[in-house]
């Protein structure tokens, strides 16, 4: 859902009018995100830095876990090797 609320809202040509306005808002945690209205479209979604981060940290390891559940079930379960048969093979350097 881009918009959860009508001040979210914000046109092209408000945001060149008070771009520093907008950004300070954003920067003192009063506003969230905006939402830029071009051609009455959704255009761009402004964040603050912190939550663009957060939000790229949770897709990364999203994509990280989507990796290892397939590998994991790609593995041929008569193959694996317990950790003590490890310990046995390769013997146990501590």
């Amino acid at each position: 859902m881009l918009l959860d609320r009508a001040d979210q809202a914000i046109s092209s040509t408000e945001l060149q009018k008070n771009a520093r306005l907008l950004l300070d808002r954003m920067a003192d945690g009063s506003q969230d995100r905006y939402v830029v209205i071009r051609d009455n479209r959704p255009t761009a979604v402004m964040l603050p830095t912190a939550r663009y981060e957060a939000l790229m940290t949770e897709l990364e390891d999203l994509r990280i876990e989507a990796v290892a559940r397939a590998r994991l079930s790609s593995i041929d379960r008569l193959e694996l090797v317990s950790h003590s048969e490890m310990l046995a093979r390769f013997g146990d350097d501590e």
